[in-house]
């Protein structure tokens, strides 16, 4: 077949170095981004936390304060989709703005902060379907059993269209948010002993010191709204489609997580929340609905609480993979993560790499677990707890600075005043992000349930510090030894054209 026409889809060094375009819509690309936010993971998981641990009945006001910051935010990240279509999306973004030393730390802090919100939810999702499997089949399984089959799933599928991706995302996805909502109508029609309440909408229940943590805890939830922008190159119309799909994931996040956490704690009773909180973690929402919808609900609802993990692990592989891809492309990775699968179109390389390092990742916590099967303190205490929380730390980290980004890329093309909304929407959600990962460094003792003295407080949030200076010190180096490179860090296609262009000029040059 000759070069170029549909049937060529591997992009390495040629097709324009990008993924195959048309390949999902405005619907497949919102259920892609939001199933990372996994509903029922949060709901079960997340949000009974929140209660139990930092003692804040005023967690639905948190959804909303922090939809209100998020939506500030996605003004500006918006509006960049519309400018800068490219798979490497925050470090992209931040190197038009900031200069391609501080994209070259974005897209080092990216890897680092996606992957680690995947290894995560690796641990918890072994835990509970071994947990499941010895309940209902009396199969005794070690919780990395089924870690591992996860990570042999997400490769075969990492693998495969991105729109058939799409599918089982946005299945799983809408079956979640449908048992949630029967949770919901069923716990505000049937309260509990303080009856149908607004008292955690009340502002004075945000008072204590267990308030910065809970806002580091409760943005985790929303992790995922901001993917829509790595998919630009593959949507129809990444103009339009990917700035609508941001607002649509992070205006049906924060609503539908307020409404859930306020149904959560109606049922429970906004005077006993958080003490059930405390005594039965994730099973309070499963207790719940067993006692006002039955058993075998409940059971169901169970199950998709695991697959809903499914669901957000491949969300956030598909993510890294194309990230690598991106940096592949442009030369921070070696030149084959850039190359895409010839069948699918997907990034294929990039896709091995995470699996790789996924499967690295269970194995080492597997190795150095000794405890019992059904013990949590591995897989949930350890391995979900620790890279969730560095995870979230970082993906804050990018947020403020993508937000320093955009004001800069527009005041240097000096469209400063015709931006200005957005602009000053932007410096306010950059300001409110620092505070906010200000208070995830200061209390990430708390996060990660760990003794005020102990050393993982620093340790913890220090890999995005140190995926920072990592980063920083390979942009200064790739300026002094591969400017060619460095200068081409965030242009994506544009980059490629430009070599195009200049190899086309050559020949009259010396003609």
């Amino acid at each position: 077949m000759p070069t170029g026409t549909t049937s060529e889809i591997s992009t390495f060094k040629g097709q324009e170095r990008r993924l195959r375009a048309d390949r999902i819509g405005l619907a497949g690309l919102l259920l892609s981004v939001v199933a990372a936010s996994a509903p029922l993971m949060v709901t079960a998981g997340v949000m009974p936390t929140t209660y139990g641990t930092m003692g804040i009945v005023g967690q639905p006001l948190l959804f909303v304060i922090l939809g209100v910051v998020l939506t500030l935010f996605s003004f500006g990240y918006a509006e960049m989709s519309r400018h800068v279509h490219n798979a490497g999306a925050f470090y992209a973004y931040i190197a038009r703005g900031l200069g391609g030393t501080a994209g070259a730390a974005a897209s080092v802090v990216a890897l680092v902060a996606y992957s680690a919100m995947q290894f995560g939810i690796y641990g918890i999702f072994g835990f509970e379907l071994s947990g499941l499997l010895d309940k209902h089949l009396g199969i005794g399984l070690a919780w990395w059993v089924p870690a591992l089959a996860a990570v042999l799933a997400v490769a075969v599928l990492g693998w495969l269209k991105i729109d058939l991706n799409a599918k089982v995302l946005g299945v799983l996805l809408l079956i979640e948010c449908v048992m949630v909502a029967a949770f919901d109508i069923a716990g505000l029609a049937d309260p509990g002993p303080q009856g149908v309440s607004l008292h955690s909408f009340d502002p004075t229940t945000l008072d204590g010191a267990g308030l910065g943590t809970a806002l580091c805890f409760t943005i985790a939830a929303f992790v995922g709204f901001e993917q829509a922008a790595v998919y630009a190159e593959e949507t129809s119309r990444p103009q339009i489609v990917v700035a609508r799909v941001t607002f649509l994931a992070v205006g049906f996040v924060a609503l539908f997580f307020a409404l859930s956490s306020w149904a959560l704690s109606v049922a429970a009773g906004p005077a006993d929340i958080v003490g059930l909180s405390r005594e039965q973690g994730p099973g309070l929402l499963f207790t719940l609905t067993e006692n006002r919808l039955g058993g075998a609900f409940a059971d169901v609802m169970h199950l998709f609480y695991v697959t809903g993990m499914f669901a957000a692990m491949l969300s956030f592989h598909n993510v890294v993979a194309r990230y690598a891809f991106a940096m592949g492309r442009e030369g921070l990775l070696p030149a084959a993560m850039g190359r895409t699968a010839k069948g699918s179109g997907a990034p294929a390389y990039g896709s091995l790499l995470q699996s790789g390092i996924s499967l690295v990742v269970v194995l080492l916590f597997a190795a150095t677990d000794s405890r019992p099967n059904g013990d949590p303190t591995a897989p949930v205490q350890r391995l979900f707890t620790w890279s969730g929380n560095v995870g979230a730390l970082g993906i804050i980290v990018l947020m403020a600075a993508a937000s320093a980004a955009v004001i800069a890329f527009f005041v240097r093309r000096g469209a400063a005043r015709p931006q200005a909304p957005r602009l000053i929407a932007s410096g306010l959600a950059g300001l409110a992000l620092l505070v906010i990962a200000g208070y995830a460094v200061k209390d990430f003792d708390v996060l990660v349930g760990a003794g005020s003295g102990s050393a993982l407080r620093w340790i913890l949030p220090g890999v995005i510090g140190a995926a920072v200076v990592a980063g920083l010190v390979f942009g200064a180096v790739l300026r002094r030894l591969r400017p060619e490179v460095h200068a081409g860090i965030g242009l994506g296609n544009e980059a490629f054209q430009l070599e195009k262009a200049a190899a086309a000029a050559e020949p009259r040059a010396v003609h």
